[in-house]
C-alpha cells in the first residue's frame, strides 16, 4: 500500500469529493459507472437509480461532507479516509466521525464503492 497526498487521488474521486462539497447530486453522479455498485455499511445499491434514491436520501439531504484525513492506492485501488460531517442524527456515533471509502475506478468512472466504519486501523 502507497501513501498518497488527497491532491494526487484520480480526477473522478476529486469530481466524486466536490460534489459533496458542493451538495451536487447531478455531479455526484456523472462519477460513477451506469452499473456501478456502492456498498454504504453493508447495504448494497446497484445502478443509477438505486444509488440515486440512497444519495438523495443519505448524502444530499442531510448535506454530507468529506475532508480528506488519509489516502493510499493499493493494487490499482484507492483508498480513503475522510472525516465525515453534515446535518445527520451524530448520537452514537464518534467525534470524529472517520469513515473509509474503497474506490474502484474503471475508464474514468467509479464502477464499485465500499463505505465502511472500520473498528480498528492497521496502517
Amino acid at each position: 500500500m502507497r501513501n498518497v497526498s488527497a491532491d494526487a487521488l484520480p480526477q473522478v474521486i476529486l469530481d466524486h469529493v466536490a460534489a459533496y462539497r458542493r451538495h451536487d447530486a447531478e455531479a455526484f453522479m456523472a462519477t460513477l459507472a451506469p452499473d456501478a455498485l456502492i456498498n454504504d455499511i453493508q447495504r448494497e445499491f446497484l445502478g443509477h437509480p438505486a444509488i440515486r434514491a440512497w444519495a438523495d436520501k443519505e448524502i444530499f439531504g442531510p448535506k454530507v461532507t468529506l475532508e480528506t484525513e488519509a489516502a493510499f492506492e493499493h493494487f490499482g485501488n484507492t483508498i480513503v479516509r475522510f472525516r465525515v460531517d453534515g446535518d445527520f442524527d451524530k448520537s452514537n456515533l464518534p467525534d470524529p466521525l472517520i469513515l473509509t471509502y474503497y474506490f474502484a475506478v474503471q475508464d474514468d468512472r467509479i464502477t464499485q464503492l465500499i463505505i465502511l466504519h472500520n473498528k480498528a486501523v492497521a496502517i
